[in-house]
């Protein structure tokens, strides 16, 4: 039951936003009791983390299946965004990430901390196989790229309330950061993946 009502209100979290759902509502959609849900959580925050904690470890499964398919490095990139398009395809009017953010900026900062470090991880490894592939250039300071694109990334999602805009901005940030890093070969492999979303 625990983790039926995660992933309910992981669901809910995504769809509507941290603030707006109530222990009622998560109640209500499961035909439950709230005492139920409180028989697992002491308060909404501890189930916030709980599910956030899900909806991450998720993300990070989808990623390393994404990362197995063996893709060319600009590929996986944008395999990686349609990914998270498709994830909060129903969450267009409010940003996640912001809500988080502005209404449990203590869970938003721990979260965070544990996300920098792994971000940072796959785009040094995303780096390093595109430069194998001759996509990217050798000459690159890896560790300052991977800066930059974590805090183009970060910056957006944390300031954006509308997760529709975010999407938009965030596209623009890879085209940004792959332009900056890509030989001829992956200016050609970046146009092919953007002609892919725009047709």
């Amino acid at each position: 039951m625990k983790d039926k009502i995660i992933a309910k209100a992981s669901e809910l979290f995504l769809k509507l936003g941290f603030k707006s759902v109530t222990m009622d509502d998560i109640a209500g959609e499961m035909c439950i009791s709230k005492k139920t849900i409180y028989k697992y959580f002491c308060n909404k925050e501890v189930l916030i983390v709980e599910s956030t904690s899900m909806v991450h470890k998720q993300v990070h499964e989808i990623i390393d299946t994404i990362v197995a398919k063996n893709h060319n490095a600009i590929h996986e990139n944008f395999e990686i965004r349609e990914m998270f398009c498709d994830m909060f395809k129903n969450n267009i009017d409010s940003s996640p990430i912001y809500q988080l953010k502005k209404h449990y900026p203590e869970i938003y900062h721990n979260i965070m901390t544990t996300e920098i470090d792994l971000c940072s991880q796959w785009f040094k490894e995303n780096i390093e196989k595109g430069i194998r592939e001759k996509l990217y250039r050798e000459d690159l300071n890896k560790e300052v790229y991977v800066k930059f694109y974590y805090t183009l990334i970060f910056h957006i999602n944390e300031n954006t309330v509308s997760e529709k805009e975010a999407q938009k901005m965030e596209l623009e940030a890879l085209e940004y950061h792959t332009r900056a890093m890509a030989t001829p070969e992956g200016i050609t492999e970046l146009e092919k993946q953007l002609k892919k979303i725009t047709t």
